[in-house]
């Protein structure tokens, strides 16, 4: 398959794995070409949660070196547009796919999830307690019994410790999306997302409580 350059409407190579977007550069006239807007697409990389960090990184800097807009200010305007934009795409891209969960929630996202409700207010009834006890350390401690700060201590070091199990309940969970990609496991993601999320603000309630009081 091959599209036309805007520039010299030559040929423009098209990846078997990505119909309908054009590669890098034409094959006539070496011109950039419109960068494609999917990070993975971008980056020429598979479509999976579970991903090769190294690999990730060799693959940034050599589009880095490529891409970098300084290399085409001499070219036409519209040439250097692309090239901005895909520099910034780029570094998107690479922010978002090195860190698992933004990865996640990115494929959230193209999935059709609404990733603007992760971390939904309600308590998970798991944590009932936890956030009962968490509440009521802190008002001691506003109080001024400093005896509470062992508490919250003590608390964060748990909610530290649920969020270490959760992120190694992701990268199985991963693993088995990427084997099958069924959307009943990204539901079971988005879950154990939320969760997380919940849990990373009750630890930064506890820091708060340690400076405010």
């Amino acid at each position: 398959m091959s599209a036309n350059c805007w520039n010299c409407g030559g040929s423009v190579s098209l990846p078997a794995d990505a119909a309908g977007r054009a590669s890098r550069f034409c094959d006539a006239c070496k011109s950039l070409q419109p960068p494609a807007r999917d990070y993975y697409e971008f980056l020429d990389m598979p479509r999976q949660l579970a991903i090769d960090g190294k690999d990730l990184e060799k693959r940034f800097y050599a589009l880095s070196r490529q891409l970098h807009p300084d290399l085409f200010s001499r070219k036409p305007p519209r040439e250097q547009e692309y090239a901005l934009d895909a520099s910034a795409i780029l570094n998107d891209a690479y922010r978002t796919l090195k860190d698992p969960v933004a990865r996640a929630l990115y494929v959230l996202k193209q999935e059709g999830y609404n990733i603007a409700e992760q971390g939904t207010k309600d308590v998970p009834p798991e944590l009932l307690e936890e956030v009962f006890d968490l509440n009521m350390a802190i008002e001691e401690l506003r109080e001024g019994d400093e005896d509470a700060r062992a508490q919250l201590e003590s608390a964060r070091h748990r909610f530290e410790r649920m969020r270490d199990e959760i992120d190694g309940t992701l990268q199985c969970q991963f693993a088995e999306w990427d084997a099958g990609q069924e959307r009943a496991k990204l539901d079971e993601i988005r879950g154990q997302l939320n969760r997380r999320k919940y849990i990373t603000n009750l630890i930064a309630r506890t820091d708060e409580a340690h400076v405010s009081n």
